[in-house]
């Protein structure tokens, strides 16, 4: 019997199955990678490089728009070639792209290899979203909230790591976290390798081969799960600027604000997201994220007209409650993305998913610092509202997609 320990209930959160665990470690792998890699990026290629602001900002934009396009074509050709595959193929042009940034001297070399990065990276994601689907098995809930939970705990170990190289302020501490990205990516790929050769699920006949376009209750779902995914950008990006210039706060409750979302997301996220299974379920947790947001973003404002020990306290609660509605969040989308997605062509609709969620971050920061910091308090009621309308979305959605997802008895009839 597993000790009710704290190791002891890490490791119960593993799932069973030897896939499981093999998804679960090399998603790990790959995240704790990232927070090497993204903690140091921008100062490496300023401070060390030598590049200006300006240019690696437009060096990645370019990146991140050509990148979008890759996600649907990338996840087409893993539905009609295996998931597995083009994940692991996608890792390794990963790695390569990189551990050449080491290399980077000039603005087009930047600008070359970050957009190589983004197509592999594009195309890896929805990969990524079919082969959970077919590891997943008979409780595809349980398995996607542990693998958040460990994805989570990832990116905390590799943003840990990047703070202590980052402390030494030197050419070989930069370097280090970049060739342990592309290391990350290089494990990840081979970890795949212990995974099944899962067949290629056959499409029903005559039926159109980029059916996601034609699926509006599935579209209309990618737009409000874009438009919700601003949520994390008012962690990364919104609050610590209130807190600095809105609070009187101090400083260190940026960095608290960050080890308790993170804390929370870990603890919580198997508990709540393993009983939503259904899309119908996520409808209804689509919802309750709204409501919780509903309720943190003023308690975030409110922080404005306190004293020091109550903007701190505000702050702290405000961002408990923001978390809580992260794992609800997180959880919905995973039912409805998944669960509304045929099984054939899960990793074209992932793709879709990837392209409105990566829309709606890169128009997050625009949003948020001119609508939300430009109107002040009132701008962050019309933030709380705004999630609120999105959640009380997700019921009715849910319904409208079920009513138009194929019925068993149809979908035999066609493939008979």
């Amino acid at each position: 019997m597993i000790k009710d320990t704290p190791a002891g209930r890490i490791g119960s959160m593993v799932g069973a199955s030897g896939p499981e665990r093999v998804l679960i470690a090399a998603s790990f792998v790959n995240r704790v990678g990232n927070g090497l890699f993204n903690a140091a990026s921008a100062l490496y290629f300023t401070l060390v490089v030598g590049l200006p602001a300006a240019q690696v900002g437009g060096a990645l934009t370019i990146a991140g728009v050509i990148g979008l396009c890759a996600g649907i074509p990338g996840g087409h050709l893993a539905d009609r070639r295996g998931a597995r595959t083009i994940m692991m193929l996608a890792l390794a042009v990963q790695a390569m792209s990189m551990a050449a940034l080491v290399l980077v001297e000039s603005w087009t070399a930047l600008t070359v290899i970050a957009t190589v990065d983004q197509i592999a990276a594009a195309a890896g994601g929805a990969a990524w979203g079919a082969l959970v689907v077919r590891v997943g098995g008979d409780r595809p809930a349980r398995f996607r909230a542990k693998l958040r939970t460990f994805v989570n705990l990832g990116v905390v170990l590799g943003t840990v790591g990047a703070g202590l190289a980052l402390a030494a302020d030197t050419r070989g501490a930069y370097v280090t976290l970049i060739l342990g990205n592309a290391a990350s990516f290089a494990l990840c790929a081979l970890l795949l390798l212990l995974l099944p050769r899962y067949p290629v699920l056959a499409a029903p006949p005559r039926q159109s081969r980029w059916l996601a376009f034609a699926d509006r209750p599935f579209l209309t779902f990618t737009a409000l799960y874009g438009a919700m995914g601003l949520q994390y950008q008012v962690v990364s990006l919104l609050l610590p600027i209130w807190i600095s210039e809105h609070t009187a706060a101090p400083r260190w409750t940026v960095a608290a604000l960050f080890a308790v979302n993170s804390a929370f997301c870990v603890l919580l996220q198997t508990r709540i997201g393993s009983r939503i299974e259904t899309p119908h379920h996520g409808g209804r947790a689509f919802r309750i994220a709204g409501l919780l947001f509903l309720v943190s973003c003023p308690m975030m404002a409110l922080a404005a007209y306190t004293p020091v020990w109550a903007a701190v306290g505000l702050v702290l609660a405000a961002i408990f409650v923001h978390s809580l509605a992260e794992v609800w969040e997180s959880s919905a989308c995973f039912a409805l993305g998944f669960g509304l997605a045929p099984d054939h062509a899960q990793g074209q609709y992932q793709g879709v998913l990837g392209l409105g969620f990566s829309t709606g971050q890169a128009l997050a920061p625009a949003i948020l610092t001119t609508v939300v910091l430009g109107l002040g308090t009132a701008g962050w009621l019309l933030l709380a509202g705004f999630f609120a309308a999105l959640g009380a979305a997700g019921p009715p959605l849910a319904r409208w997609g079920m009513r138009t997802r194929p019925q068993p008895g149809i979908a035999a009839e066609a493939t008979g």
